[in-house]
């Protein structure tokens, strides 16, 4: 894909791994010095209907078991689709992002369905993103599964997530109060949404997801797009004073405590099997009843009953 002409943001580049917004820019402001700290800082915008968001879930979810007592997330939102009153890159409706998202869902070993976009197309990311923010106020650790489940209804079950129905049952599900998620949906949350913007404009952020590494001696490392699990651990190496690896549980029952919702590419990094081998194990546990299954077009998710 040429990335000259790629100039709409849901056209993602397989090659770079970046859904990147009109008028972007290869450079980016470094961003204002922080309080000293003992953990890396990643500020990491992204936003919930990015692709190539979805597609490092598994390098996010290890960097996180391993590193986790050593960074701490700053997860901003980016606003990749403010709504529909453009015609650039080759789109101008909806329906013509289905056949892409297909092929992302190929590239990243992650399933997507397309089909959201002939079916039930969102208008705009806006309300998830502002979604997110209110989720914050409440507790950015459960922002974080309501984000994850937000993302699997979009990508797998072909849910659109600008509608209140669909982030009430995030809401639920990542234990939120949904009421005063709705509050601060309707208030403050539209506010924080719109500081996150300014802060993407004003550090040149024009493409997702993108991710800011600040050490506590102020070194930054930036990296954009998605890249092997290998590039996101040596900045927080490099960044990280005394950082060291953690071992961590790669047994069925404790990666499945830890993240409920896994597809095969996930169970199969985080575990350190194959893909053949992980795919054969979490068939083996569903016969077994031990996992439940859930089918979708471009692959399955496998995750604990509740």
């Amino acid at each position: 894909m040429n990335m000259e002409n790629n100039i709409n943001p849901l056209l993602c580049d397989p090659e770079t791994g970046l859904c990147e917004l009109p008028g972007a820019s290869n450079t980016l402001a470094a961003h204002a010095p922080q309080e000293v700290a003992d953990k890396v800082k990643i500020i990491y915008f992204t936003d919930p209907i990015c692709s190539s968001c979805w597609g490092i879930e598994p390098q996010l979810r290890q960097l996180e078991l391993e590193y986790g007592h050593a960074i701490e997330f700053d997860i901003r939102m980016g606003g990749l689709l403010p709504d529909w009153s453009y015609n650039s890159g080759g789109i101008s409706k909806p329906s013509d992002v289905a056949h892409h998202w297909d092929e992302v869902s190929q590239h990243y070993d992650m399933p997507i369905d397309g089909d959201i976009w002939l079916e039930d197309p969102l208008d705009s990311s806006y309300p998830p993103s502002i979604a997110v923010k209110a989720a914050q106020f409440q507790d950015p650790k459960k922002a974080v599964v309501f984000l994850r489940k937000m993302r699997e209804f979009l990508f797998l079950e072909k849910k659109n997530i600008t509608r209140w129905e669909h982030l009430a049952a995030a809401a639920v599900y990542a234990g939120l109060d949904e009421q005063k998620l709705k509050l601060d949906y309707t208030g403050r949350a539209r506010e924080s949404f719109q500081k996150d913007l300014q802060l993407a404009a004003q550090l040149g952020v024009r493409g997702f997801p993108t991710m800011i590494f600040v050490g506590s001696n102020q070194r930054q490392t930036i990296i954009r797009g998605s890249q092997p699990y290998r590039v996101y651990e040596d900045a927080v190496m490099a960044l990280g004073v005394g950082t060291v690896k953690k071992e961590y549980d790669r047994s069925v029952d404790g990666l499945f405590a830890e993240y409920p919702t896994q597809t095969v590419r996930e169970f199969a990094e985080l575990s350190g099997n194959t893909r053949v081998e992980a795919l054969i194990l979490l068939r083996t546990l569903v016969e077994s009843g031990e996992l439940a299954e859930s089918q979708s077009k471009n692959g399955p998710l496998y995750h604990v009953e509740f």
